[in-house]
């Protein structure tokens, strides 16, 4: 119960009631509801600020979980990168250097996007630098596979085209030579079997019986098999690609038609002793794009090291060619 207060009036000699004024009231009542108010307002915000409700706890962790998650996408692209930046030195090293392709410069294989902001979506987040860097290191690093991607296409290409030109090169002796006894005479001066005048000899002879199979010595396609070419006689003409084309003269009868695809090692004639011959044998040239070259430098294909600087000496004596 609220207190009664009186005051003392010296008119009447006798104490009063004080009666409050509703205009007093009403202003003390307001004052009140405000200062309340004002004390609850100061308690939640306080609060707030010092205490996390049930839903901030719950965006605080899944901020923490996106973190985690972020660091562990950056270290998982470390590991990629540096897996990489392996496969990608050992492409310019040495897949695109023994493929004789220029190496992809650094600048190429990390350059980044230009233009437009491609991040700027990612602006205005507590951790916008972290999201703007993960997915800025990701755009490189999917750019670089692309470009190694390229490359390694590239190298395909190049393998391939490569193993043909190893297969198409005339790498092999023509005829059957195990003991190296049936190279006659070499690639250079020689004397003529007819003239008896020293003059260049422009392939090279191997002796044999007539009949004795005659090899193709690389894969290509028959040009020529005619007996048409003067002095040749019966005589195949392979086209090997690549500039090289490879020739067999004095020959007893063919065993391939015109066009028709050989690979190396096929039986394509029969030595004999056609055209301008002394005896049976076979006279083999290599041309390199449309000149005639040694064809003992081609023999790397079923000579062991010995065996071919055996050969070398052999062919080196100036003698008597067969044709």
């Amino acid at each position: 119960m609220a207190k009664v207060k009186y005051y003392y009036d010296s008119e009447t000699l006798s104490y009063r009631k004080i009666r409050r004024k509703k205009r007093t009231t009403v202003k003390y009542a307001l004052a009140f509801m405000l200062s309340s108010a004002f004390f609850a307002f100061t308690i939640v915000i306080g609060g707030s600020y010092f205490f996390e409700s049930p839903k901030e706890r719950e965006l605080s962790r899944e901020l923490e979980n996106m973190e985690l998650q972020y660091d562990l996408l950056n270290k998982r692209m470390d590991d990629a990168i540096a897996v990489l930046q392996n496969i990608e030195e050992r492409d310019n090293a040495i897949y695109r250097l023994y493929f004789e392709a220029n190496p992809i410069p650094e600048e190429q294989r990390r350059a980044g996007f230009g233009g437009i902001n491609r991040y700027k979506k990612f602006e205005g987040f507590d951790n916008s630098a972290l999201i703007r860097e993960s997915n800025k290191r990701l755009d490189i690093l999917e750019k670089a596979i692309v470009v190694q991607s390229k490359s390694l296409d590239e190298i395909s290409i190049l393998a391939k085209d490569k193993e043909k030109f190893l297969e198409a090169i005339p790498a092999i002796q023509p005829v059957n030579n195990e003991n190296l006894t049936r190279m006659a005479s070499g690639y250079g001066y020689r004397t003529d079997p007819f003239t008896k005048v020293r003059k260049f000899h422009y392939g090279m002879d191997f002796t044999a019986p007539r009949g004795t199979p005659i090899y193709a010595s690389g894969d290509g396609i028959i040009k020529r098999a005619d007996n048409s070419a003067s002095g040749y006689g019966k005589h195949i003409r392979i086209d090997h690609g690549y500039g090289y084309v490879s020739l067999y003269a004095h020959l007893y009868k063919y065993n391939v038609r015109i066009n028709q695809r050989v690979k190396r090692g096929d039986l394509i004639g029969f030595i004999g002793s056609t055209g301008r011959s002394e005896a049976p044998h076979l006279h083999y040239e290599v041309f390199k794009d449309g000149e005639r070259i040694n064809p003992i430098n081609f023999y790397y294909g079923n000579l062991s090291a010995a065996e071919f600087s055996d050969l070398l000496q052999k062919a080196s004596l100036e003698n008597q060619s067969l044709d």
